[in-house]
């Protein structure tokens, strides 16, 4: 009979058995599923007919041993018992969801439950589908074939979003001026977003908003980008396109779908004067407004070959008379102010 250890056991496949299925479709490497549940009985049997499809097999007893294995191993899909003494699927579940380095595995939760309340709850914390005890070997079949082909589709996703992120790096390394701009933004959009109480998917795509907002200035000419001097009107021109440039890269990503609004309308005013589109008011997005007052407190508070910096009290003064004119949020304004010098009183 197979045992699981208590971290992480694994079931070696034959070479035979590995032939005769259609796993070899996905790539040259044996996906890796990993089997929770705390009964040894019902991992044997959904180990067993894993193994005839040719897959990789990971055990694992109870939620915290899966939670090691994960880290351990890797694996593509995880089977998952939800009543487990202890840490519960539930918890396992969300755990792994809030991680970056995890989110993207798919969970199938496992259950003799079959009620309505648990298949909401297993929803919630982020699951992805639901198997019922005893095993139906064709439906287990194609619901892992499925997961498993889904993710590895949102992995590419997910590495085209760093090609992204290293060209935003890439850009803001032709402006030796800017110096650490993207990384402070990045930082104090998680910050300001949770001093905010936004939820986690607008926490993020604050942070990727602080590397990817300018990402449009690759279609810039040096000539104008790196200019010292004050820009024409005909160079002006120019250099306002890069918003929508930015909006043009990222628009085929349905991951940045989120961070679309903050790169196009960073240069919106709450009067409607500034751009691309002159919206005001409520109408410039909100995360939008919110990322402008995070860009425009960083530029004020460090040095340019054109300025010096000035000091926190002094920059929110300046942006205070900026909002006075009618170029921003003044409700939001405050909040970033507050916000500002609670930072500096606990730092």
């Amino acid at each position: 009979m197979l045992q699981a250890t208590p971290l992480c056991s694994k079931l070696s496949v034959s070479a035979d058995s590995y032939k005769r299925t259609p796993v070899n479709e996905y790539d040259s490497e044996k996906p890796k599923i990993l089997v929770v549940d705390d009964h040894p009985s019902s991992r044997m049997t959904a180990v067993a007919l894993l193994s005839v499809e040719g897959y990789e097999v990971l055990e694992a007893e109870d939620g915290q041993a899966a939670l090691n294995c994960v880290n351990e191993a890797d694996p593509d899909l995880i089977l998952l018992d939800v009543m487990m003494p202890g840490m519960d699927g539930y918890e396992v579940c969300r755990r792994l969801k809030q991680e970056d380095h995890t989110r993207l595995i798919p969970i199938v939760f496992v259950t003799a439950l079959n009620d309505r309340r648990a298949r909401l709850h297993g929803i919630e914390v982020g699951g992805d589908d639901f198997l019922s005890k005893p095993f139906d070997q064709l439906e287990l079949s194609a619901r892992v074939k499925s997961l498993i082909r889904q993710k590895r589709l949102n992995e590419d996703l997910d590495h085209a979003s760093k090609v992204l992120f290293s060209i935003a790096r890439t850009i803001e390394r032709r402006d030796p001026n800017t110096g650490d701009h993207c990384e402070r933004l990045v930082l104090r959009g998680k910050s300001f977003g949770e001093y905010l109480r936004l939820s986690r998917t607008e926490v993020r795509d604050l942070m990727w908003g602080g590397y990817l907002h300018d990402i449009g200035k690759v279609g810039i000419p040096d000539a104008v980008l790196l200019k010292t001097g004050k820009l024409s009107l005909e160079e002006w021109d120019v250099m306002r396109q890069h918003v929508l440039i930015g909006e043009q890269i990222c628009q085929p990503l349905r991951t940045m779908q989120g961070v679309i609004p903050i790169i196009r309308h960073h240069h919106e005013r709450w009067d409607g004067s500034g751009y691309p589109d002159g919206l005001s008011g409520d109408a410039i997005p909100f995360l939008a407004q919110i990322f402008q007052l995070i860009d425009i407190y960083d530029a004020l508070s460090h040095e340019r070959p054109y300025k010096v910096a000035f000091t926190p009290k002094e920059s929110l003064e300046i942006m205070f008379q900026e909002t006075a004119k009618g170029w921003r949020n003044p409700e939001l304004m405050q909040k970033f102010a507050e916000f500002i010098h609670q930072q500096i009183m606990t730092a």
